[in-house]
């Protein structure tokens, strides 16, 4: 079949653990200096050898005990692919170094039809990896019913790289023209993992004349997992032999278009791509029976019904679904719909009826979708493992300066830059977040928050959000250009003073705000801000005394409030953050999602569209402040209870890039880290009366970071440490200047 009509039968196939390989190796096999030899200088050519079963009855077949060729890898098959094999299929091996027949292994059929219903297709058993052998022997019997015809024992050398040459190097003309015209995958929110190419393990392109085909509605929205049914140990070294002898079985053997696997996983967590077409790609596989149209897969080489993956196995398989799934919007550890390409049951008993829907882990095992105990009893379980070990996902930003965005956008500022993000991954497994401006770190915000601000320069930018989970991982949003245009655009900044504070009543109700409740605040006009002309505000907001875990969101005037949060808090704790927000008719608005808190606001500065200010600079991100190892000369000490310490950015002595002169603000990222008690951290300018705001609240152990824009005086800036004593880090991302 080819075409539309071949393309919608592979859409329901798939493999009964497919590549079986049962390795049935003996003493020493592991260690045999065999032709099954990992390591290859290019295209591979595997041979297979047949053997026809001789017959002892109508029920009884067999091949006697006898000296072969070497070969790495064995399975049976026969002539009708629909045939059904009655009884035991049974075979062992020779080692090639040690002269020790291996057990006898029981040897699975696998279902027909796996990759569509193929001219010359023969029906197949899973395939066995020895090593290296030089004998074999098969057996037949106990069935009620006839033996198909053609019974014939495939003895494949999957080659070496010594041989490599004697394989065409690429497909035919025309798989290869359709190869070419294959546009770039998608990007993915996650980092795509070191693949070990087909041209790496040698494949045999010559085989594969028919090309790929592609998922009809080009998305991958689920992963299954599967193992390879190998019943004794390999060596790593061998695992690229073990990738080219399956793909030479199933297509030489099986009559299949290419391996069935979209890739593989080895014990030391060496990814392999399998099915061709491009790792990038939504390529369908042959995996998952009835599901194929929909997902992708990952075998582990291996025997995982008594014993579970490796770790290293574990990560590989992590990986490559947090970057394929990360391509497609989709997570992890969450949930989605397949539709069912053939009424069968899963191993659990789940009835399926071809046409309908239903739901499925996005990391599933086979056994999920087909009746099978496949990926195994012990590797099943660690699925849950897998699904809480990736990067944060779906990772994206949602809305650019309270404007909604899409990914791919393009939006444009006046300079002030608040971006809203979101990721479906809980909040107590992201450590902290990044503002990304042209690759560049710019800003931090901790793993609770969900916006974040800075200042552009003039000029086109790349914008992303980049989050680094709890287990360290990394995975960053597809982009978002901002373009900038500062050239009227002027940021004059004041010394902090107090817009409102719900505790004494200024600027609002004294009292608590309330679930649900908003609180407007009157920014033009007051504490020095023009009354009219001012574009956005700088303010640095702090929620205390929450009574229950929440959120606040800061937003203009009349406009609708946006689902994203400025400050998110737990009950009890006292948390700042660097808001920059529009001013519209003169008025923000404040919002409290759940319990009661009380609210502070202190301005740091205003943003004017025309008139005298400060012209925002990028710079950086430099280090320029480090109590642990004296960083802008600083003593190599924390900063103790009530103490100040004044920090050079600008003058003869100032930061390098920063000018001498005409510097009236400069943008840092504060961290507070190792505090021996609970804190907070005041930053102004040198030489003026500190005020009562704080930029950092902490508590004992706690490192936290947040985005400070602070005018400078004298060229300098000074922190102030209320309590205990703590050492603080920071790092400028630019400046303002006249």
């Amino acid at each position: 079949m080819r075409g539309t009509a071949f393309a919608a039968a592979l859409g329901v196939v798939t493999t009964l653990c497919l590549s079986g390989v049962a390795v049935a190796a003996g003493p020493g096999a592991d260690r045999a200096g065999s032709s099954a030899s990992a390591g290859t200088g290019g295209p591979v050519e595997g041979t297979v050898r047949r053997l026809a079963l001789e017959s002892k009855s109508a029920t009884e077949a067999a091949v006697s005990a006898r000296g072969t060729e070497r070969f790495g890898l064995m399975g049976v098959s026969w002539k009708d692919a629909s045939a059904e094999v009655q009884g035991k299929i049974e075979a062992r091996s020779r080692n090639a170094v040690t002269g020790v027949w291996t057990p006898w292994v029981e040897l699975e059929p696998l279902k027909a039809g796996l990759d569509g219903v193929r001219p010359g297709a023969r029906g197949a058993t899973e395939p066995v990896w020895v090593g290296s052998a030089d004998g074999a022997e098969v057996r037949v019997g106990g069935g009620s019913a006839a033996l198909p015809a053609g019974l014939e024992l495939d003895l494949v050398d999957p080659g070496t790289s010594g041989r490599a040459g004697a394989a065409k190097s690429a497909p035919a003309s025309g798989a290869r023209a359709a190869a070419a015209a294959v546009p770039p995958g998608p990007e993915s929110t996650a980092p795509r993992p070191d693949v070990v190419s087909r041209a790496q393990w040698g494949a045999d392109e010559s085989l594969n004349n028919e090309g790929p085909i592609y998922l009809a509605g080009g998305r991958i929205k689920a992963l299954f997992v599967h193992h390879t049914a190998a019943s004794a140990p390999y060596e790593c070294t061998d695992s690229a032999a073990i990738v080219r002898g399956l793909h030479v079985y199933h297509v030489k053997t099986n009559g299949w278009r290419d391996l069935g696997y979209n890739f593989l996983v080895d014990k030391c967590g060496t990814l392999f791509e399998g099915r061709q077409g491009g790792v990038d790609q939504p390529v369908m596989g042959a995996h998952t029976y009835g599901f194929n149209s929909e997902s992708t897969s990952v075998a582990v080489l291996g025997d995982h019904t008594s014993a579970g993956a490796s770790p290293a196995a574990l990560e590989g398989i992590s990986k490559m679904a947090a970057y394929k799934l990360g391509q497609y919007d989709a997570d992890m550890n969450g949930t989605t719909t397949l539709t069912a390409g053939a009424t069968q049951k899963n191993y659990a008993g789940t009835a399926f009826t071809a046409g309908q829907p239903y739901q499925f882990r996005t990391v599933s095992g086979h056994r999920d979708g087909f009746n099978t105990e496949c990926p195994g009893h012990q590797l099943y379980p660690q699925l849950d493992t897998i699904r809480t070990s990736g990067p944060a996902a779906r990772l994206k930003i949602g809305a650019v300066n309270e404007k909604a965005v899409e990914a791919g956008a393009t939006v444009k500022t006046p300079g002030p830059l608040v971006v809203d993000f979101s990721t479906s991954t809980a909040a107590s497994l992201v450590n902290s977040f990044e503002l990304l401006v042209d690759g560049t770190p710019v800003a931090s915000v901790t793993g609770d928050a969900t916006r974040v601000a800075t200042m552009l320069g003039l000029g086109s930018h790349r914008v992303q959000i980049r989050a680094t989970a709890k287990n360290g991982k990394v995975s960053t949003s597809l982009p978002v250009t901002v373009e900038a245009d500062v050239s009227d655009v002027k940021y004059v900044p004041v010394l902090p003073k107090r817009l409102m504070d719900t505790r004494e009543g200024v600027g609002a109700p004294k009292a608590k705000v309330g679930p649900g409740e908003v609180v407007a605040l009157k920014v033009a006009g007051v504490q020095g801000v023009p009354a009219y002309g001012v574009t956005s505000v700088a303010l640095n907001v702090t929620a205390t005394n929450p009574t229950e875990a929440g959120h606040v969101s800061v937003y203009p005037n009349g406009v609708a409030r946006p689902s994203t949060s400025n400050l998110n808090f737990t009950a009890g704790q006292t948390i700042p953050n660097l808001v920059v927000v529009p001013v519209q008719d003169g008025i923000i608005q404040f919002y409290n999602s759940a319990g009661t808190v009380d609210l502070i606001a202190d301005i740091n500065g205003y943003f004017l569209a025309s008139g005298e200010g400060g012209t925002h600079m990028n710079l950086g991100p430099k280090r320029i402040l480090d109590t642990r190892d004296g960083t802008g000369g600083a003593p190599v000490a924390p900063v103790g209870q009530g103490q100040v310490l004044d920090l050079q950015v600008s003058g003869p002595a100032g930061v390098e890039g920063v000018p001498v002169e005409g510097v009236t603000a400069v943008v840092l990222n504060v961290t507070a880290t190792n505090p021996t008690t609970a804190g907070h951290v005041s930053v102004y300018p040198n030489g003026t009366t500190r005020t009562s705001a704080s930029n950092l609240n902490f508590t004992a152990g706690q490192t936290i970071p947040n985005l400070v824009i602070v005018p400078v005086v004298d060229g300098k800036v000074s922190f102030y440490n209320n309590a205990g004593s703590v050492d603080l880090i920071a790092d400028i991302t630019g400046y303002f200047s006249k």
